[in-house]
């Protein structure tokens, strides 16, 4: 069985095959223009010939008044001429179409083989036409006497056998021409099938297909945003998740989210750094792709993270309050042990007015009407106490309503009092202290926080947000984490967490965030504005 011929090789064949073909009509239709300009051409010799015939003095009255004669002046200048010019035949007749001169002598006194009407109505006639000598060029013209009258014409034949060999003269160059063109379309074709060959690797338009469609079944199975961008800034790749975290596909760099823009911009290479795009955590790697010396461009793949990092936030909202029930577990046992002692000693009144005073205990106190909240906070104010930090409410606290999302409201208010406590531990004014102000606009949450600690350095604020970003130098666990996922909660909801002071003489650092639409009002309660 015959294996089919490469595309390169069938390229080439095909190319041949058009240059031949184009070649070899190019030469017929020269050959045909040719002789057609040759036929012309001797045709209006012959006509030039006859005309300077007809011209000679005397000659349309020797033709009026004479009669043929193979031996007389008429004869003998025909034949002058025709010896003279090189053509076939130099014919002079007279009004009757009666020759009075002919090469063969014996056909002198009979009529003309071809039609005589033209030059005797005074036309110059020239045609291809055949006679008693063959095929010819002729030209024909009238002869005039003396006195002005028509009396006869002159015909001129060249034979057509010397158009022929004019034309065998030419046609070698012009084969010539045609077989370099066809030979130069060859090599041309052949350079075309070799260049094509290593455009394609060598590979055949099944193996192109069969490659792109296992190169897009990678790209989209993999589970991972593939961006490639050229030098040019132009997107070269973009698979369907790339374009599901970008919400699009992009065109240039410049059509691209400005976080990931600042990806491709950045010359470091980037390796599993986390980042935020638009609202998904995104674990990033940019790769520049170089072939030698030359820069070839940018891949960037990326890994949604969004579901890890909600799973982050729960994992931290679940610490905080294990943190937190831990430490209230510490201060209940030591209120249980003086409980203990006043029932040992007999105090039962004394104990009774205790259990009541624990029973309403809350850091609440009232300002906070739902649970998660409350239970945060008192939870946290256990934790900071046992820092030698004091966590309290500020005054203007006042959310009547109840949590819709209390994870995430959990999520934004447990991080930056977290935060707030390191900085107070961290700090060197004494008493250390947290202040938390929560305030109901509506179905709106605003939280302020406060602390004594050293504040931020005023080059940092900028960073502060940013994922990973610390300033704490141990080490011995992750740090960074806290505010960049209250932000982006914050934003998951339309809100945001700013910084609103990065600290003073007096206090510590302010946070203040707004979380929209997470509060559900409590049942006749008419609802104030924060402003």
């Amino acid at each position: 069985m015959l294996r089919p011929l490469r595309l390169a090789t069938q390229t080439m064949l095909l190319q041949v095959a058009v240059i031949a073909v184009v070649t070899g009509s190019g030469f017929l239709l020269v050959t045909a223009l040719l002789r057609t300009e040759l036929e012309r051409q001797f045709q209006d010799r012959a006509l030039g010939i006859a005309t300077a015939v007809a011209a000679r003095p005397g000659l349309g009255d020797a033709v009026r008044g004479g009669r043929p004669d193979p031996s007389d002046d008429i004869q003998r200048d025909a034949e002058s001429v025709r010896v003279a010019t090189g053509a076939l035949f130099v014919v002079i007749f007279d009004r009757d179409g009666i020759r009075h001169s002919h090469p063969n002598p014996a056909l002198i006194g009979g009529r003309v083989s071809t039609d005589p009407s033209g030059p005797l109505r005074g036309e110059r006639v020239s045609s291809i036409d055949r006679g008693t000598l063959g095929e010819s060029a002729r030209g024909k013209v009238p002869i005039y006497d003396s006195a002005g009258a028509i009396v006869g014409g002159v015909s001129i034949g060249i034979d057509a056998r010397d158009i022929g060999r004019r034309l065998g003269d030419l046609l070698p160059v012009a084969g010539l021409f045609a077989g370099l063109a066809l030979a130069g379309g060859a090599v041309g074709a052949a350079l075309l099938a070799a260049r094509l060959k290593r455009r394609t690797l060598g590979l055949e338009p099944a193996e192109l297909a069969d490659l792109l469609r296992d190169q897009v079944a990678v790209l989209e199975g993999i589970g991972e945003g593939v961006l490639a961008v050229d030098t040019a800034g132009r997107v070269s790749v973009c698979n369907a998740e790339a374009a599901r975290i970008l919400d699009g596909t992009p065109g240039r760099i410049a059509d691209l989210p400005p976080e990931a823009r600042a990806f491709l911009t950045d010359d470091a290479t980037v390796v599993g750094a986390l980042r935020v795009v638009g609202d998904k955590v995104v674990r990033v790697t940019r790769r520049p792709v170089r072939r030698g010396d030359h820069d070839l461009g940018t891949v960037l793949t990326m890994r949604d993270r969004t579901d890890l990092d909600g799973l982050s936030r729960e994992l931290e909202a679940t610490r905080a309050l294990t943190d937190a029930l831990r430490a209230q577990a510490h201060e209940y046992t030591n209120r249980l042990h003086t409980l203990a002692g006043m029932l040992h000693l007999g105090h039962a009144d004394d104990a009774r007015s205790y259990l009541t005073e624990l029973a309403g205990e809350s850091i609440g106190g009232g300002q906070l009407s739902d649970a998660y909240l409350d239970g945060l906070l008192t939870a946290k104010a256990a934790v900071a106490s046992e820092a030698g930090i004091t966590l309290r409410l500020g005054e203007a606290t006042w959310v009547p309503g109840r949590l819709t999302a209390p994870l995430d409201a959990v999520t934004v208010v447990g991080n930056l009092v977290d935060n707030a406590i390191q900085a107070a531990a961290a700090g060197t004014r004494r008493p250390a202290w947290v202040e938390v102000s929560l305030l109901a606009a509506g179905t709106d949450l605003h939280v302020y926080v406060a602390d004594s600690g050293p504040g931020l350095p005023i080059e940092n604020a900028a960073d502060i947000f940013r994922l990973g970003f610390t300033t704490n130098g141990d080490n011995s666990r992750p740090h960074g984490f806290g505010l960049s996922l209250a932000r982006q909660t914050a934003r998951h909801h339309g809100g945001h967490v700013t910084l609103r002071d990065a600290g003073g003489a007096t206090a510590g650092a302010i946070f203040v965030a707004v979380l929209p639409g997470v509060l559900r009002p409590e049942p006749g309660f008419a609802w104030q504005s924060a402003e």
